[in-house]
């Protein structure tokens, strides 16, 4: 028996929200929706006494798996490692497909953020980057050849 119904969304902790939320917006995201949590129920999840935490929900323009972006009122957030590459145990990355990688790159390189190393092809299939957006975290935006 499956525990699994489907897959909800994916969590990141981020420690400037409205910048977080534009780099995602800007890639095609939209904005579910916005809040805060505090009090009894996120101290039982996150085991933080005392944590407040402001929230975006995003989703994608086809109603797929959402991106949860949270950033830490109190107490205040805890750098993790920003330059950390892909090797390094925990999340590796959020992967998107784009319907452009060029045009998605130029975007996200107009907001300041830029590659891990540089764009990849495989097999002739499919071309592949890795962009280091806020607070370090790994993005990866592929596009399917046609």
């Amino acid at each position: 028996m499956s525990h699994v119904q489907r897959f909800d969304h994916i969590g990141v902790t981020v420690s400037d929200l409205e910048a977080a939320t534009a780099f995602f917006v800007g890639l095609g995201l939209e904005i579910e929706g916005t809040g805060s949590v505090e009090g009894e129920f996120v101290e039982a999840v996150c085991g933080i006494p005392g944590a407040k935490c402001e929230i975006t929900m995003l989703k994608p323009a086809d109603g797929g798996s959402k991106l949860e972006l949270a950033s830490f009122v109190t107490p205040d957030h805890v750098p993790g490692s920003p330059n950390a590459m892909a090797n390094e145990l925990g999340l590796r990355n959020v992967s998107f497909e784009v319907g452009d990688l060029d045009a998605a790159l130029e975007t996200v390189t107009a907001q300041g953020y830029g590659l891990v190393a540089g764009v990849g092809e495989y097999q002739d299939m499919v071309r592949m980057a890795y962009v280091r957006g806020p607070d370090g975290i790994v993005v990866s935006l592929f596009q399917y050849n046609s």
